[in-house]
């Protein structure tokens, strides 16, 4: 499962299927993301948040991937809130995958190349993310890729209309 899986740095060009799967999964993401305003869900709404990727790719504090299978784009893996600094070196991760490639793998695999990328590439020491309490798939998915709970964060993100716990999850690279 998900051995077909690959990931890349996004390009603008990913836009206008980034924003089909969005509109598509927009009812089951609901209870995970936080609300987005409708041109979140559009070609240029998309172009324009990857270019804000891409620009904070250049300076250095993110790594936006995306998702693929079979060469074509399901999903997104950015490693955010890069602290490059000797002392910090760390960087968090999120990810999502498209419904209609959901349950075959891809997310797992994806996490775990982009740990690669963190490690090899960006030199980070420390991989943190973050679910929702309720989350139990990302979260079993977060434990097979070798992170370890290590808190809760209370109250931390407004999601479908209501302030959620997040569970905080840790794993250090290249032990």
């Amino acid at each position: 499962m998900g051995s077909n899986t690959t990931i890349r740095l996004i390009e603008t060009a990913d836009a206008a299927v980034i924003a089909a799967h969005r509109v598509r999964d927009v009812e089951a993401f609901r209870r995970w993301e936080p609300a987005q305003p409708a041109e979140f869900f559009t070609p240029e709404g998309q172009a324009k948040r990857i270019d804000g990727l891409l620009a904070g790719y250049r300076a250095g504090t993110v790594w936006p991937g995306v998702v693929l299978a079979d060469e074509q784009v399901i999903g997104q893996v950015t490693v955010g809130g890069i602290l490059p600094q000797p002392h910090l070196r760390r960087a968090s991760v999120g990810y999502w995958i498209t419904g209609a490639a959901q349950n075959q793998g891809h997310a797992g695999r994806a996490v775990g190349l982009v740990l690669r990328v963190m490690a090899d590439e960006l030199a980070l020491h420390r991989a943190e993310a973050s679910t929702d309490l309720e989350n139990l798939p990302s979260q079993r998915l977060l434990r097979r890729n070798g992170f370890s709970p290590y808190g809760v964060a209370h109250s931390s993100i407004l999601l479908d209309g209501r302030w959620r716990d997040g569970l905080l999850w840790e794993r250090i690279l290249g032990d």
